[in-house]
């Protein structure tokens, strides 16, 4: 599978702010082997959509999404005059839990449901609920340290920083990484900064550790940080703004928020460091799998992509999800879900781009369709 095309910006997922227009695009970094990445076709912007149904619709959740469904629900009411989503940005834990308690009509996630979510949700809709992925980005590593504008780090690094096995910047093991030979890193100590709610970034930034870091990280995963050191900070943005205002400080976020004052470091998996931006990103993409190949859960395995060492392939990605009942006891409530997860599959995807996204290739559309058109 693969993206699409590069885009004009580092960042891949956007701000966790209610209204978001403010957090625009980066000029993208460059990288020597991004051009070995090539283009996926595009995803065709239209289709078919039964207008109608529940209005407005109530969804809550990833905060790392918040933008885009913005732009999806303006799309929506250009399609379907009069439809709304009324959207809370207020985290993936937050939006699963509202979602198996029947408060919603549909939940966002950083990462898909499993095991006792998914059970939950399958009580609370009668049916199997499936994760529909509508956006793919990166996580930054980022960090503010004043003369520092390029640094490199390996999996094993990251981990020994946010689990506390390595607490000053210029500690031995930083400087040995290759491309941080002629850094000038101050004795400084490294000030983590975790996210401080349950939230999908944080799973997936965990899983990614406890994958490649050739048993560095040996504290788990989940929703919640379990590094056991630094400070917490609420969302995305808490994170950001917490890293922004700290020299020395470090945290992982959305890529689109590694700018204004924090740098996303290059991650080398074992062939160099490879910069943030979306054509690597897409090198990446092409080994991804899904956990329930052949079904309408689209819920990714990403861990090939983790623990691959790919030359130019940018590893730390996460996927937001649409969290659906495959059957909903209210048909008005099926036929609006399904016409804005439509929109937002087709007419909703081209304007991601300019908020420093990555459109979902035709390849995922093409199973995407298929699972909406499935619900009932």
């Amino acid at each position: 599978m693969k993206i699409m095309r590069p885009l004009s910006a580092v960042g891949i997922v956007a701000s966790a702010a209610l209204v978001l227009a403010a957090c625009g695009s980066d000029p993208a970094a460059t990288n020597s082997s991004s051009s070995n990445s090539a283009a996926a076709p595009a995803a065709t912007g239209t289709a078919d959509v039964e207008c109608g149904g529940k209005s407005p619709l109530s969804a809550e959740g990833s905060s790392a999404q918040a933008n885009a469904i913005q732009i999806f629900t303006q799309e929506y009411g250009k399609k379907c005059s009069g439809q709304k989503v009324n959207y809370n940005p207020s985290g993936s834990g937050a939006g699963v839990k509202q979602f198996n308690a029947n408060q919603i009509d549909f939940g966002g996630s950083d990462s898909p449901i499993k095991d006792a979510d998914a059970a939950a949700a399958k009580t609370r809709c009668g049916s199997d609920a499936w994760n529909i992925p509508l956006v793919v980005g990166p996580v930054a590593v980022a960090y503010k340290l004043s003369g520092v504008d390029k640094l490199v780090l390996t999996p094993e690094v990251i981990a020994k920083i946010f689990n506390g096995g390595i607490k000053n910047w210029n500690d031995p093991a930083i400087k040995a990484v290759k491309g941080n030979e002629s850094l000038n890193l101050p004795d400084k100590a490294i000030q983590v900064v975790s996210r401080s709610d349950e939230s999908g970034t944080t799973d997936n930034f965990q899983k990614y550790l406890k994958a490649a870091s050739k048993g560095a990280w040996t504290q788990g995963d989940g929703k919640a940080f379990k590094g056991g050191v630094g400070n917490g900070a609420e969302k995305s943005n808490g994170v950001a703004s917490a890293v922004k205002a700290a020299d020395g400080a470090i945290t992982y976020v959305e890529g689109a928020f590694a700018k204004d004052g924090i740098t996303p470091a290059l991650i080398d998996s074992g062939s160099g460091g490879v910069e943030l931006n979306a054509a690597n990103v897409a090198k990446s993409l092409d080994a991804a799998k899904f956990l329930k190949e052949g079904t309408n859960d689209l819920a990714l395995d990403l861990n090939g992509i983790y623990s691959s060492n790919t030359p130019g392939a940018y590893p730390l990605l996460l996927t937001t999800y649409e969290i659906v009942c495959s059957k909903y006891s209210n048909p008005d409530v099926a036929k609006a879900v399904k016409a804005f997860l439509t929109v937002s599959a087709t007419e909703g995807q081209q304007p991601l781009s300019a908020k420093g996204y990555v459109p979902i290739p035709q390849s995922l559309q093409t199973k995407v369709l298929a699972a909406i058109k499935a619900i009932s």
